[in-house]
């Protein structure tokens, strides 16, 4: 049985006249001694029907006519009031009745909801109105997490409804059991005009939920760059450490999020002191770990390094150590093609160094394994060598070896890998003798002209 769906035929004969606001109809099997507190299978009784279809004659008929004291009380079995199911359903008469009947103002349900949390919730203006009228507690917490009324008002972005609680008395600076304030959960779900409503009132822009995220942190998080920039605008920290278990500011968030709008007006205002310094965390890694190649581009070019601070947060020595490692971190290919375009291939940091050396060890450096994991790595290293080196040099091991680059690569260059996967015994010799035989040909070639020239 669903206790949530009204069935009819669980209804009482005394339940079905409330709910459909038959008054003479109810009067009359009042009259006749039927039972006004048989539930149907939600556990809804007759008050409970006319409290929430707004029957208020009907309601003041069964109130009056009460078989006990505790009656106007009475709970579903979602333990909901007559009072909480009227201020839900916007039926500003039935609450004005069971308000002058004496239902308290702040009764609470099972879920620690009180009627103007409802009323709030749902947007009615005048319920709340009534209810803060006959004494309703704009304060204390009307849900289960300490989340008030305010809170409620600022995510639904009832800016009405915000002024009138704070008229009368809400503090703008309520926070909920996670340290969250409205302007917190305004900023989270973009709702900004109730950013804007709260900021006029004074609300702190810098406010921090307990695990220390800001609404700018949150703001730029969730892509929300109208809020975001009125934050800002109204003098939002852009450099206020965020998070408590990871170091993070907000350019962090709208990095991994690929928030590009957002990344470009945090970019100029943030801290440089993010980028490589020791204990702090760069954005590029934020960009990386959210495979968001526009952001990182953007990082990049305003002069973010790609061989970043040693990230413990990643377990990373370097951004490009992060892009090696897509078992655990998803990196599509042309973030990585980006971020090898900004190596300089001539002097590798030595963080990169060692990341491409981890990484032979673990995996075999031939052709075609190499292009199952990084298929960008070797294209890029050749057509950088290529660009300023003749082929006539390329055919040189010798030239190849004294390039600047890891021995890992120089072995890609020359094939030995290839030439190990396809048995070719002996192969560095055959290099060796290769390379002696193109030394031999040069100088018998330089001595034949040394003669032609004297004769």
């Amino acid at each position: 049985m669903d206790f949530t769906e009204a069935y009819s035929d669980r209804c009482s004969t005394v339940g079905l006249a409330a709910r459909e606001g038959n008054v003479k109809m109810l009067r009359k099997l009042i009259k006749q001694g039927y039972s006004l507190d048989v539930p149907d299978n939600r556990g809804w009784m007759p008050i409970h029907e006319a409290a929430a279809h707004n029957s208020s004659e009907c309601l003041r008929l069964l109130i009056d006519a009460a078989p006990s004291d505790n009656y106007i009380n009475s709970k579903t079995f979602e333990g909901m009031g007559a009072l909480h199911l009227s201020a839900r359903c916007g039926s500003l008469e039935s609450v004005g009745v069971l308000l002058e009947a004496g239902v308290d103002a702040d009764e609470v349900t099972t879920e620690a909801t009180t009627a103007l949390f409802l009323a709030v919730e749902n947007g009615h203006v005048e319920v709340v109105k009534l209810l803060l009228q006959h004494g309703a507690n704009v304060e204390g917490p009307h849900s289960w997490s300490g989340w008030n009324s305010l809170h409620q008002a600022a995510f639904q972005g009832y800016t009405e409804i915000i002024k009138i609680l704070l008229e009368k008395g809400a503090s703008i600076e309520c926070k909920d059991d996670f340290g969250i304030t409205p302007l917190f959960v305004a900023a989270q779900y973009g709702k900004l005009e109730s950013l804007r409503v709260l900021v006029y009132h004074g609300a702190d822009i810098n406010c921090q939920a307990k695990d220390r995220a800001t609404p700018l942190l949150i703001a730029a998080q969730e892509g929300h760059a109208k809020c975001v920039e009125l934050l800002l605008s109204k003098g939002a920290d852009p450099n206020l450490y965020c998070n408590e278990d990871n170091w993070q500011l907000p350019i962090h968030a709208a990095a991994e999020m690929g928030h590009k709008n957002i990344l470009e007006m945090l970019i100029p205002i943030t801290d440089r002191i993010c980028d490589k310094e020791k204990g702090k965390v760069s954005p590029v890694y934020s960009a990386v770990y959210g495979g968001n190649k526009e952001c990182l581009e953007m990082l990049l070019k305003e002069g973010y390094s790609p061989d970043a601070q040693e990230c413990l947060s990643f377990d990373c020595r370097s951004p490009l150590c992060m892009v090696f490692q897509k078992k655990i971190y998803s990196v599509s290919e042309d973030v990585l093609n980006f971020i090898l375009e900004f190596t300089n291939w001539k002097r590798l940091p030595p963080a990169v160094e060692r990341d491409l050396s981890d990484y032979k060890e673990k995996f075999s450096w031939t052709p075609k394994s190499h292009f199952a994991f990084i298929p960008s790595l070797s294209h890029l290293c050749r057509l950088e060598i290529r660009s300023i080196l003749t082929s006539e040099r390329l055919r040189s091991d010798r030239f190849i070896r004294d390039l600047p680059l890891p021995a890992c690569l120089q072995d890609y260059l020359l094939y030995l890998d290839v030439l190990r996967v396809s048995a070719v015994p002996d192969q560095e010799d055959c290099l060796g003798q290769r390379e002696e035989a193109v030394y031999s040909a040069t100088t018998s070639s330089s001595e034949d002209a040394e003669r032609r020239d004297s004769l």
